[in-house]
């Protein structure tokens, strides 16, 4: 049964052919069992087998709550979780137990999901390997033999836990790529919303103008059922849209015939592997089978994506990791003797490389004489990528690329060097950039029997549009489900 998706499990809850107590207690048993690939923090066993059992109560009297009413899933470890752990991935968090829950896990609470436990993630959501966890790196399922491979990140915990079937689906976010590129990483569907589709009210914040919720699922109908239950306006998150929420499940399924789907030249990185285009080749073959037409088109400022969301990104961590001082929650440093010590030393001790990295860099992008320079240059230049985006769906419904430049790499042969590891979301951050929706949609294997994926980009709010097109990818490529873990 732990192969089952949402809609699997939700007939076989429904048909009384399982129970909420039966599935939830196998995945905990596949989480102990598969605890070397560090997929959560915190686990929630009293309280998941609680909640299932509640659950069972409800189906068995026809009062079931929703489309997820029993299912088992993971909350990446930056949703705030009333009375449950939530540390951001930090040791600056690493006791804090937040007095609210976030609206997305709310809402989830309130479909009638069952929470097994908080997935492990990189600190504050800053990393594409999961490899700055304070809690420990996570292993991707398809690791083989010594080598331990990387499952992208920040959502790599979640998408571990998807993957290596730990649970049913996962909630993620995305930032710059974070939802799409462990997913692709992992071989599981992530979707990442436009921004402002779901509410970002309770998630530890990194960069506020890109940070985007998002589902983790075995398939698309899955991501659809999930997106549905997770959308829609929230009074209290001044960015969340009014923008009705469609039925996304109705357009799994429909078909793609006189699609016109875009394939953007500067897509074709220099130095991507073979491997990579092939699997692309093989993506708009299969499009265009099914009736679709493929588009050669231009998005000319792209290439300046990644440059400005890593001025972006921090200039708007390095504000918000501000409020992490040691005064008022999480980890303080001891034997301190002034005010000024203890910022200097809490944030020392609790933060780790990268996250001081990034405050650091943040921090100068926005200091006196240097604004202008930067800061207000990346804005300027995200108001051209969105406007070369504008231009493109004139010509197409929607846009197609691989959601990576390569597959996971192993621990270890990580690039060394930060700018060469930021590589990892240069396909990715566009669609954060310009505050669209995208898809990752597992394609292939390479040659390593590695996952790749592909992405589709669709125009603001129409979400319908990715998991139509994502739906007929996804039956077409045939890419086989992970049955063993190594």
């Amino acid at each position: 049964m732990h192969t089952l998706s949402i809609y699997e499990a939700r007939r076989w809850l429904l048909e009384k052919k399982i129970s909420s107590v039966e599935l939830t207690q196998c995945f905990l048993d596949r989480i102990h069992r598969y605890s070397h690939l560090n997929a959560y923090i915190t686990l929630s066993e009293e309280q998941a087998l609680a909640s299932a059992k509640k659950s069972d109560e409800r189906i068995a009297a026809g009062s079931s709550t929703g489309e997820l009413d029993g299912i088992p899933l993971a909350i990446k470890d930056l949703f705030l979780t009333k009375g449950v752990r939530t540390t951001a991935g930090s040791k600056i968090l690493h006791n804090f137990i937040p007095p609210f829950e976030s609206t997305v896990s709310q809402k989830l609470l309130d479909a009638g999901a069952v929470f097994i436990g908080k997935t492990n993630m990189d600190e504050f959501a800053m990393g594409s390997a999961n490899i700055t966890s304070h809690y420990g790196n996570v292993i991707n399922p398809w690791s083989q033999g010594d080598k331990k491979l990387v499952p992208g990140g920040s959502s790599g915990g979640s998408a571990a836990a998807v993957s290596g079937h730990l649970c049913v689906a996962a909630t993620g976010s995305d930032t710059g790529g974070s939802v799409r590129q462990p997913a692709a990483f992992c071989g599981i569907i992530g979707l990442k919303p436009t921004y402002g589709r779901c509410s970002r009210y309770g998630m530890v914040a990194f960069a506020s103008s890109l940070d985007q919720a998002g589902p983790m699922t075995k398939t698309v109908r899955d991501a659809a059922i999930f997106l549905q239950v997770i959308s829609g306006h929230d009074p209290k998150d001044s960015t969340s849209s009014p923008e009705s929420v469609p039925d996304f499940a109705s357009f799994v399924g429909k078909t793609v015939e006189k699609m016109k789907i875009g394939v953007p030249k500067e897509y074709f990185l220099e130095g991507m592997s073979s491997e990579i285009e092939d699997a692309w080749k093989k993506g708009m073959d299969i499009m265009r089978d099914a009736g679709a037409k493929i588009i050669e088109i231009s998005l000319p400022h792209s290439k300046y994506a990644l440059p400005a969301y890593y001025i972006i990104s921090p200039a708007e961590a390095s504000a918000n990791l501000a409020r992490y001082d040691g005064l008022r929650y999480g980890f303080r440093a001891e034997n301190i003797k002034t005010l000024i010590e203890m910022y200097e030393k809490t944030r020392e001790e609790g933060f780790g490389d990268e996250v001081k990295r990034r405050i650091l860099v943040g921090t100068y992008v926005l200091s006196a004489g240097y604004y202008d320079a930067y800061y207000t240059k990346a804005l300027q230049v995200q108001k051209l990528i969105k406007r070369d985006f504008t231009e493109a769906f004139k010509k197409v419904d929607i846009i197609m690329t691989p959601t990576t430049p390569s597959s996971a790499f192993a621990i270890g042969e990580e690039p060394k060097d930060p700018v060469s590891m930021y590589l990892n979301d240069v396909l990715t951050v566009t669609a954060n950039i310009a505050g669209l929706p995208g898809i990752s949609v597992p394609i292939c294997l390479d040659k390593l029997n590695r996952p790749l994926g592909l992405q589709f980009i669709a125009p603001k709010f129409r979400e319908d549009l990715l998991i139509q097109h994502g739906y007929i990818l996804e039956q077409n490529a045939s890419f086989p489900t992970l049955r063993e873990i190594a």
